[in-house]
């Protein structure tokens, strides 16, 4: 028995995916299910030793890049797409998957045209309060559809559509066992904010919050992830503004937050400062306090809409690029890390939108039809 994962080449695509098969070879060692084999396609590995570490073989593809707007790089991508839809006929037919896991993004869709040609059951997953692209088309034809909000359900037909929420991999939402104010070098007393701004780092919020640096770390601790390439930078910027401040050892740059790290940060933190990309369905799940900045013209504009579905949730506020400002923020913050009773009602909302049995829920329908396509061939 084969199953087969694609998606696009971004975390936001490739760690749910990671998260559904840790699930998948969780149920296949309790239902005692052999020789099942894991594979994903995509243009790139994205993280070799994640896909090693889940038994998941890759199998590099073609793919053009389908842009919403002009450029000429869409007649070269053009050819590039045919070119790797009729390349990836030839590797579907010798892998013959008995079902086809897709995430969406430009790389899948090689592999989608390919699995209904060859009428290879498709689930797809879809992240965003709207569809991409690809998911929307694969929508028409997948036998299962699963959503991360509930405002994408107008998209998909009802019968085949459930809200499971966003997989989540296990080692995120584990409790890590320590002390994260120790492990963290962090003062008890003092409220924790953590800046997310995605594992490349958000150079928006990171000037913003660099120019704030002096006032927050009156009566705040921060820890900011400021993204590998912008660390050097924003680390060099915080020393010079809080050269001599008696509360500079109060603000922590990291380059990237590892998982061990994200989760000590998420377990000091009171509130946290994100983009609105997958990192909302994290935060969620630790039942944080948020306050989103949605990256402006986003494809699709999906970050804007998934910023105002997770506050309608009542989870968090949201600060548009339009509107930003140190000011703006500041009082923001100070507004949210006053009201008690505030935070109370948010947490309370981030763990109700939060579905963190997503990932089992998908495995088993993967397992369900995989069982049944392997007794119908």
């Amino acid at each position: 028995m084969k199953i087969l994962f694609t998606g696009g080449g971004s975390g936001g695509h490739f760690y749910p995916i990671i998260a559904v098969a840790e699930k998948l070879n969780e149920q296949i060692v309790a239902n005692k299910l052999a020789n099942v084999e894991l594979y994903y396609m995509s243009t790139e590995p994205y993280d070799e030793r994640l896909l090693y570490n889940n038994n998941i073989k890759f199998k590099k593809i073609t793919a053009g890049k389908m842009r919403g707007y002009f450029s000429i790089q869409n007649f070269f991508d053009f050819f590039k797409m045919g070119w790797g839809v009729l390349k990836t006929f030839f590797q579907m037919f010798a892998l013959y998957p008995d079902v086809v896991f897709g995430k969406g993004g430009y790389p899948s869709f090689p592999v989608l045209v390919a699995a209904r040609f060859f009428r290879i059951p498709v689930i797809i997953h879809e992240s965003d309060s709207v569809p991409g692209r690809v998911n929307a088309w694969a929508g028409k034809f997948a036998q299962k559809i699963a959503i991360s909000y509930p405002e994408a359900v107008s998209f998909f037909p009802i019968g085949r559509t459930a809200l499971t929420g966003n997989p989540i991999r296990e080692e995120i939402l584990r409790p890590s066992g320590k002390d994260a104010w120790n492990e963290l070098k962090l003062e008890r007393d003092i409220p924790v904010i953590l800046i997310l701004g995605g594992s490349l780092g958000a150079r928006l919020i990171n000037d913003q919050m660099v120019t704030l640096s002096p006032r927050l770390v009156e009566n705040y601790q921060i820890i900011h992830q400021a993204g590998e390439a912008n660390v050097a930078e924003v680390q060099e910027t915080i020393n010079g503004l809080l050269g001599g401040n008696k509360n500079a050892h109060r603000y922590h740059v990291y380059g990237y937050l590892d998982n061990e790290k994200m989760r000590l940060a998420s377990e000091a933190a009171t509130l946290v400062i994100s983009r609105a990309g997958s990192a909302i369905f994290e935060i969620a799940a630790w039942g944080l306090p948020a306050i989103i900045i949605p990256i402006a013209n986003h494809v699709g504009d999906h970050q804007r809409k998934n910023a105002f579905a997770y506050a309608r949730a009542g989870a968090a506020t949201v600060i548009e690029e339009a509107n930003i400002g140190p000011n703006i923020i500041f009082s923001e913050i100070d507004r949210l890390m006053k009201d008690e009773e505030k935070r109370k009602a948010m947490k309370e909302a981030a763990l109700a939108f939060s579905k963190t049995d997503a990932a089992e829920k998908i495995a088993e329908q993967i397992i369900s039809i995989v069982l049944r396509h392997s007794i119908q061939h």
